[in-house]
């Protein structure tokens, strides 16, 4: 594998990471909205991923590669799903948004959960960003040993 593929694996990676970072700070931004443009209170949402190849390097998109090479996957973001599971009554008769029994539907956010997924997702992209910097240092001492 060349040096342009580790990058653009590790680029990949990084950038699902990133995204997958945001969708999470969405939800914690939002663990307390009850009313949504949608209507209904927000529901928690997670990334889904695929692994994918990365994009030739040299060659026409769409030719296939030779047999003998590595088929080597990066991943991307294919979907952004609502979690499903139940929204958390509070029974709060005065608030705005109450039913007719005064049980308010937050959204179903586990702060602990998120933040689990959260330091997961940092660890991931710095894996991926000391990946992409070993790469690029190794390229530097080989161009360095041919001069």
């Amino acid at each position: 594998m060349s040096f342009n593929g580790i990058v653009q694996i590790s680029a990949g990676g990084m950038s699902a990471q990133r995204f997958r970072l945001n969708v999470i700070a969405s939800n914690l931004a939002n663990q307390n909205t009850t009313r949504t443009p949608e209507g209904g209170p927000y529901r928690r949402r997670d990334v889904v991923f695929q692994a994918t190849p990365p994009k030739p390097e040299g060659k026409i998109a769409g030719t296939p590669t030779a047999k003998h090479e590595n088929p080597t996957m990066s991943v991307q973001v294919v979907d952004v799903i609502t979690d499903p599971s139940p929204l958390v009554m509070k029974y709060e008769p005065g608030h705005p948004d109450a039913n007719a029994d005064g049980y308010v539907a937050y959204p179903n956010i586990n702060t602990f959960e998120e933040m689990v997924n959260m330091l997961s997702a940092t660890r991931s992209y710095e894996a991926n960003a000391t990946i992409m910097k070993n790469a690029k240092e190794m390229s530097a001492k080989i161009i360095d040993l041919l001069k």
